[in-house]
């Protein structure tokens, strides 16, 4: 197949693709669709589109991105000779600069700098404010590089070219929506999540932007309402629904209804126990939660902690990192938490990679926090932890993700009788959320370590009566 067998074919939203034949084109365009949309068949589009033209130098761009998402060492080698093949394909058969440009991105990204990828993409996306896929693997780099501000304002940059009448113009708005949340602009956040659900009704990425309001705002019953009113539309979607299940999980542990959340644990969050990273950190942050409030798990914990054995050198993501140091301190495994801080200290020390940063900046302190804990040191967890909590939006991940690591902190706090600074801990999260009870039941906990009792049984009072509240909702 030489150069002059190629044309420049137009996706939906007008953009130059570089192919053999329109039905690669349209393939690839269902690709990335399906992929803003979390459908299982998102692999299958791609399939076609590179069986229709296996030379397309785009569609094996975007099989090495699709690689890369799932942030394992193995997939992130082959990704890497993905970009080298789509290189040598963009030189044998010609490529826009757009196609080039995306190249560029991805040898970035599997070089591990993921700061390049993003701003190479962006400057993309300012020549094609429309290009999707480069929209959505920025929002997913500024998400997991901790950057709010970042993802609103790479939406913003790009609003201009998109209204009612562009192809995918929903999918937009939901990531609109979700880079408000991250921002805390929860109003505007709302309402472009639920434009987004009124043009797609299956927009799960919609869907999960709001929810994240409300968990922000501890609107705890209307997020279960929220979500149980739209999951059946996410019958076509694929393990992210797990996560917008988790965000249920988040709801009903607020209301204190533990053996719901148990339930919901074995039929939804960890049905089939993958090794999907996301479904991992979701089992891990649901148990420790779960403990914190005191109920017995049984051994749940066990699968994930043998999981996060196996993943103790990987090192693609410090919140990846941080989540199995929290499975293995629960179960009480001193040898592997011990593996994994030398493991991650050896790879903190490396050079070059936009994660080793983070892991030397705060990701380190964070796990060894986590194993200080584990061990019963809450004086040594709290001196880990409190320099480097206002930094750990580095390590990826949203507000209500990460907030499992600021909850270790104020009960590390509680455990270690450092009062003055559990009520500080408690009155911040009482003040930026006034409407959760677990807040408050730990700021009760705060003042009678400093013999408040009055204080103690207002603030305890304050709890109950919220979770009561809070259930009888409508």
């Amino acid at each position: 197949m030489g150069m002059n067998a190629r044309q420049e074919f137009t996706d939906a939203r007008g953009l130059a693709v570089t192919t053999e034949n329109a039905a690669a084109a349209a393939h690839l365009d269902c690709a990335i669709r399906a992929y803003c949309g979390f459908a299982r068949d998102t692999g299958d589009h791609l399939k076609a589109a590179l069986s229709a033209d296996p030379e397309m130098p785009f569609g094996q761009t975007v099989k090495g991105y699709f690689l890369l998402l799932f942030a394992k060492r193995g997939l992130a080698d082959k990704a890497a000779k993905t970009a080298e093949t789509a290189c040598e394909l963009a030189d044998k058969h010609g490529a826009t600069r757009r196609e080039r440009g995306h190249i560029e991105a991805l040898s970035a990204w599997c070089r591990g700098d993921l700061v390049t990828t993003a701003a190479t993409l962006e400057d993309l996306l300012i020549a094609h404010p429309r290009d999707l896929m480069a929209l959505k693997i920025t929002h997913y780099l500024h998400f997991y590089l901790g950057n709010g501000p970042a993802m609103r304002a790479s939406i913003a940059r790009v609003r201009h070219a998109w209204d009612e009448t562009v192809a995918d113009y929903g999918f937009v708005k939901g990531l609109e929506a979700f880079s408000l949340e991250e921002s805390g602009d929860y109003g505007a956040a709302e309402v472009a999540g639920r434009r987004a659900i009124e043009i797609n009704p299956s927009d799960i990425w919609a869907c999960h932007a709001v929810a994240h309001v409300m968990e922000m705002q501890a609107r705890h019953r209307e997020g279960i309402d929220w979500i149980t009113g739209l999951e059946a539309g996410f019958s076509d979607c694929n393990n992210f629904a797990y996560h917008v299940w988790w965000h249920r999980c988040l709801f009903m542990l607020e209301l204190g209804d533990h053996d719901g959340v148990l339930a919901h644990y074995d039929e939804k969050v960890r049905s089939d126990q993958s090794e999907d990273m996301l479904d991992m950190s979701n089992g891990v942050s649901l148990l420790w939660r779960l403990g914190e409030e005191g109920v017995d798990v049984g051994s749940r914990w066990s699968e994930l902690a043998d999981k996060a054995e196996a993943y103790i050198d990987e090192h693609v993501l410090v919140f990846n990192d941080a989540h199995f140091m929290l499975a293995l301190a629960a179960t009480g495994r001193s040898g592997s938490q011990d593996r994994l801080l030398a493991s991650l200290e050896r790879f903190a020390a490396e050079a070059g990679t936009t994660e080793a940063g983070v892991a030397a900046d705060s990701g380190l302190d964070l796990c060894r926090a986590i194993h200080a804990f584990g061990r019963g040191d809450f004086a040594g967890a709290v001196e880990r932890l409190m320099p480097c909590r206002e930094r750990l939006n580095g390590i990826g991940g949203s507000h209500a993700q990460r907030d499992v690591f600021q909850r270790l902190l104020l009960e590390a706090a509680l455990r270690a009788e450092r009062g003055p600074l559990a009520q500080a801990l408690g009155s911040e999260r009482t003040t930026l959320k006034p409407g959760s009870p677990w807040s408050w039941r730990q700021m009760a906990r705060a003042y009678a370590l400093i013999g408040d009792t009055a204080a103690a049984e207002a603030a305890q009072s304050r709890a109950a009566a919220l979770r009561a509240g809070s259930r009888h909702a409508t």
